[in-house]
């Protein structure tokens, strides 16, 4: 109880600018373009080897590295390591999204795609630069923005798969023992084994999640953005190789897509808590990149229902969804641009990608300048703001809740307003006087279903 106490008494000081933790792949402190937005914990004297605010995690200066439980939330010695394949990727992939790629650049890509030392580095190489190219969207324009870095995937990930079986089969060695259960299991038993172990795989990733919503919470951070989850594809990934190291046969249709559906439930379940965990935080997270319906294909954390979560589709600009983006009107808020997004990444460069997980920071970024306008709003009256002052468009109808694109400029005004009347007249009156952001023209372009982007982060492999 003393040290509950010291440690609220130590609470870092902040300004009164909004603090957007980043719960990413680590975030580059040392980037140029970051400096002047890095949230700080004015309490914790830098390396050190002492936990001053008493709050558990040892001189967590900018943030904490919840991959490794360590205060340093990016490993710099990933800079300089990698070739040139991973930025040419995603520069053929721009002019692809476009229609310019040449011949060349289609060939170069269909060739790499079949290469397993250039999808290694890519798997590396993204999860390096992931965190700081969110980073760097969250702040772009808001010079009172603060990221506060938090490191929930490592660099390289491990694979968890022989851990989870390892389990399974002392828990199936329990039951024997208990049940007197012969070596022919009987597949009805195994299945039950099987499901158990997917839920308790769901329990301990949440509880991480949970933890991280506490470290948060406890710093008053006021917008957490989450471009990281498990979506149907990857789940299936998960659970039809468990299924058959369980089972010894892979799964038909319907035990597959049983087995998915178990994991994720669960993981949403469980995530519930994670929200539970930080009431004062808004969650801003990324709708997915499979280009499915999440109302029919669940998507973790981006289904998790709660006052204080947003899910975000990305768009191209105001003009139409990226075809890559998931959707989902019971389960996608909002929509926002996340295509050829320029940002940064370690080592003071930048680069162009695609994703949900670029629409994301940007609306943590609008978020954020709700709150630094009437640092009195509640999440959930911020949420009601993001989604009351979209632009509404045809083409979003049937994709998001809100029907819209975040409009920053109205969301912001609505925030003012609100500063003297209600959230909801402050609302109607914002899209009364803020127009629509203006459309480009889209004539020539191409909606590309066979160019996709990187997979959402994931926090399985």
């Amino acid at each position: 109880m003393k040290k509950v106490l010291w440690s609220l008494l130590l609470v870092s000081t902040q300004t009164l600018a909004a603090t957007i933790a980043v719960v990413d792949s680590g975030v580059d402190v040392q980037h140029r373009d970051l400096t002047a937005n890095l949230w700080k914990n004015l309490v914790e004297i830098a390396d050190n080897g002492r936990d001053e605010d008493r709050n558990g995690y040892q001189d967590d200066v900018w943030g904490w590295n919840f991959a490794e439980q360590n205060n340093q939330v990016i490993d710099r010695r990933y800079i300089g390591t990698f070739s040139e394949d991973p930025y040419r990727f995603f520069e053929i992939q721009g002019r692809m999204f476009l229609n310019q790629a040449t011949e060349a650049d289609k060939k170069w890509i269909a060739e790499k795609r079949n290469d397993p030392n250039f999808i290694k580095e890519m798997n590396v190489f993204g999860n390096f630069v992931h965190g700081t190219h969110v980073a760097g969207i969250t702040v772009n324009g808001n010079i009172e923005g603060q990221v506060l870095s938090v490191k929930l995937i490592p660099t390289e990930v491990k694979p968890f798969v022989q851990v989870l079986l390892k389990s399974v089969r002392s828990e199936e060695e329990e039951i024997r023992r208990a049940f007197g259960v012969n070596a022919q299991m009987a597949e009805g038993l195994r299945i039950r084994i099987l499901k158990a172990g997917l839920k308790a795989l769901a329990g301990q990733q949440m509880q991480t999640l949970e933890e991280i919503a506490a470290y948060v919470g406890h710093h008053k951070a006021d917008i957490a953005n989450g471009s990281f989850g498990t979506g149907y594809s990857q789940a299936k990934g998960i659970t039809d190789m468990l299924f058959k190291a369980v089972m010894f046969r892979k799964p038909n249709a319907e035990e597959s897509d049983d087995m998915v559906r178990v994991f994720l439930n669960a993981l949403i379940t469980e995530g519930k808590k994670m929200m539970a965990a930080a009431p004062n935080t808004l969650f801003v997270f990324a709708a997915g990149n499979d280009g499915v319906n999440n109302d029919i294909y669940p998507t973790s954390p981006a289904n998790i229902k709660a006052d204080n979560v947003i899910s975000v589709a990305a768009t191209y600009k105001y003009s139409f969804i990226a075809p890559f983006s998931n959707y989902g009107t019971k389960n996608v808020d909002v929509a926002a641009p996340g295509m050829l997004i320029r940002s940064a990444v370690p080592g003071n460069e930048y680069l162009e990608v695609s994703g949900t997980s670029q629409a994301a920071p940007y609306v943590s970024n609008v978020a954020a300048q709700i709150k630094d306008t009437n640092p009195a709003l509640t999440p959930k009256q911020i949420k009601s703001i993001l989604m009351g002052t979209v632009d509404e468009k045809a083409f979003l109808a049937n994709k998001v809740t809100s029907k819209g694109i975040v409009n920053m400029e109205r969301a912001v005004y609505a925030a003012k307003l609100s500063l003297t009347t209600d959230v909801t007249n402050a609302i109607s009156q914002a899209k009364v006087e803020i127009a629509d952001v203006r459309s480009i023209q889209t004539k020539g372009m191409v909606r590309p279903f066979a160019v996709t982007p990187l997979p959402l982060i994931p926090m399985f492999k």
